[in-house]
């Protein structure tokens, strides 16, 4: 006898079982707060918003923007690294650019009494269209 496909009854491929074992919570155990390395990654990025500000004001300069744009329109990497250098951060400081904008990468420095990087500032800005 011929059975058209949709004529079949549907079964659930999954046998249905109680839930019960859904219901039973594994119990958390969480360590002990200590705000030590919080505290310090708020100290470090204090400094980081100080330097980011110490930079943005360079960059408000007029001849020195376009110092540093027609250097980063002629792909001149180093001068641009060199020109950011030379405001003087204590913290370093990593540039991508492309045509459109510029980013600003702050980060502290794992000398400064830290074992690792805690935080980065990333300023972002639109220097083209």
């Amino acid at each position: 006898m011929y059975y058209h496909p949709f004529q079949y009854p549907i079964y659930h491929p999954i046998t249905p079982y109680p839930a019960y074992w859904m219901n039973y919570q594994i119990p958390r155990t969480y360590p002990s707060i200590d705000t030590k390395i919080f505290s310090g990654s708020v100290k470090s990025f204090r400094i980081l918003m100080e330097q980011g500000s110490i930079l943005l004001d360079r960059l408000g300069n007029v001849a020195f923007a376009h110092k540093m744009m027609t250097a980063a329109q002629q792909g001149k990497n180093a001068e641009v690294d060199r020109m950011i250098k030379s405001i003087g951060l204590k913290v370093p400081v990593t540039t991508k650019f492309t045509p459109t904008g510029v980013n600003f990468i702050l980060s502290t420095d794992t000398s400064q009494n830290q074992s690792v990087n805690c935080c980065s500032l990333t300023i972002s800005m639109k220097w083209g269209v």
